[in-house]
C-alpha cells in the first residue's frame, strides 16, 4: 500500500472518530435537554395541580359555609318553636301548681 492510501486511511479514522465523538456529545445534550424540559412539565403540571386544589378547595369551604348557614336558619327556627312551646307550657304548669296550692 502506499503512503497516501494509508494516510487517507487514517485520515478517515479520524474523521470517523471526530463524528462519533460529535454525535455522542449531541445525543448527551439532546438527552440533558430532554430531562430539563421533563422536569419543567412535571414542575409545570404540579403548579396547575395545586391551583386547581386551591380553586376546589375555596368552592367547598364556600359550599360548606353556605351549607352551615342554612343549617343554622332550620336549627334557629327549631329553637324557637321549642322555646314557644315550652313558653305555653311552663304557663300550663304554673296555672296547675297554683290550682292545687289553692285547691289544698
Amino acid at each position: 500500500m502506499s503512503f497516501e492510501a494509508i494516510e487517507s486511511i487514517t485520515q478517515a479514522e479520524e474523521q470517523a472518530r471526530a463524528a462519533v465523538t460529535e454525535a455522542e456529545a449531541k445525543a448527551r445534550q439532546m438527552l440533558a435537554d430532554a430531562e430539563e424540559a421533563g422536569r419543567a412539565a412535571v414542575q409545570a403540571a404540579g403548579a396547575k395541580a395545586d391551583a386547581e386544589l386551591a380553586e376546589l378547595r375555596a368552592e367547598a369551604e364556600a359550599r360548606a359555609a353556605a351549607g352551615a348557614g342554612d343549617r343554622r336558619a332550620e336549627l334557629d327556627k327549631a329553637k324557637a318553636e321549642l322555646r314557644t312551646r315550652a313558653q305555653a307550657k311552663l304557663e300550663q304548669a304554673a296555672a296547675l301548681v297554683v290550682e292545687r296550692i289553692v285547691n289544698s
